[in-house]
Formats: structure tokens, sequence, C-alpha cells
């Protein structure tokens, strides 16, 4: 993608891919969820959830799968308000960026 995804565009994607899992997800998955909209590697992806587990975001628990743990995280009621802030700014910016290229601004 020739456009650059800012440290909020990323925090929006990622809290709407752990909002989709009422009882979390874990960090390979919500990778692979991501990157059917975008470019990731799991080394930018980690970062962000730190971010979001430290902003009380997400919420994080582990669970033991075929002998080993992993690491899940879930959405907080913090971050479904940061969700529902994300998708009202986007709307509004998505929709100005269209009219621009649509010649209605």
């Amino acid at each position: 993608m020739v456009f650059n995804t800012g440290a909020a565009l990323l925090d929006a994607i990622v809290l709407a891919v752990v909002s989709k899992e009422p009882e979390g997800t874990y960090g390979y998955k919500i990778t692979q969820e991501v990157r059917q909209v975008i470019e990731l590697s799991e080394s930018t992806l980690y970062p962000v959830l730190r971010r979001l587990q430290k902003d009380e975001c997400l919420e994080v628990y582990d669970m033991e799968c075929a002998g080993r743990n992993r690491r899940y995280y879930k959405i907080t009621s913090s971050g479904w308000a940061q969700l529902r802030l994300y998708e009202s700014e986007w709307r509004q910016y998505s929709d100005k960026i269209t009219g621009l290229f649509e010649g209605r601004i």
C-alpha cells in the first residue's frame, strides 16, 4: 500500500479485530486478520498490543493450548469506547477524502 499507517490507525484496526472475539484472541491470529487489511509484521503488532494494554483498552490472560501457554487479548470497556471514537473519526475523515477525490469538496 502506498499510504503510511499511523499509530492511531493501527490501534483502531487491532481493536476492531480483537472486538470480534468476545472471549479474546491471540497474537498470531490477530496478525493474520490485520494482514487481510494492511501489511503488518508480528514485530510491529506486539508493541501495538502492549500500548493498548498499557492504555487499558485491552486485558491480557494466558491459556494453555496444546501443552503451551498462549497469551490472549480481550477488549475492555475503555477499549470499546476508544474503538467507537476511532470509528466515528474514521468515517468523518474518510468522507472528507472521498469527497475531495469525487470533486464534492
